[in-house]
């Protein structure tokens, strides 16, 4: 028995050592300068995001168009004008293609940009944990001055929008 099992743990110590995985940023991390794919197939710098804005809130969900994702996008649109009042600019971002992005977008209203992160470019540079086939898990990050200064690691779903303007109204600095 010990020697079947020592090749087995031989191997998933090189695995785990060869692809080790990023940790999520937290509250005073310095916010990813990463280029993604917006819906409309245009390229966008969050780095250019964040300076125009006081806040940025990039959100990270699983696949468009599904229930919990639908709840966290209708969430954040329904308090779009509460949060921009405060400066705050939003940015979705998932695995999903420009094609499903689009759709999404134009479906459910939603006034922000979603992010096509067919390459992982942002849900890596996150650090956002994903499912097998790539999909990130449910997160949100609010960054003010290029600094993140909340984190959601679960990403709410249904009271997102309700939630981030919690943070900023407790946002003393």
């Amino acid at each position: 028995m010990k020697l079947t099992l020592l090749p087995l743990l031989a191997l998933s110590t090189a695995l785990a050592m060869s692809n080790p995985a990023k940790a999520e940023l937290k509250v005073g991390d310095k916010a990813p300068e990463v280029t993604g794919v917006t819906e409309t197939g245009q390229k966008v710098n969050l780095a250019d995001v964040y300076s125009k804005q006081t806040y940025t809130l990039v959100y990270f969900y699983p696949k468009a168009d599904t229930p919990g994702c639908t709840a966290q996008g209708c969430s954040l649109r329904d308090g779009y004008e509460s949060l921009t009042d405060k400066g705050v600019a939003v940015v979705g971002v998932s695995h999903d293609d420009v094609a499903a992005q689009k759709a999404f977008k134009d479906k459910y209203h939603l006034p922000f940009t979603l992010i096509a992160d067919t390459d992982d470019g942002v849900i890596n540079a996150f650090g956002v944990p994903t499912y097998p086939g790539g999909a990130a898990k449910r997160s949100a990050y609010l960054i003010k001055g290029g600094k993140i200064i909340y984190t959601d690691y679960k990403g709410t779903t249904s009271k997102q929008a309700e939630v981030i303007l919690g943070v900023l109204a407790a946002d003393k600095g």
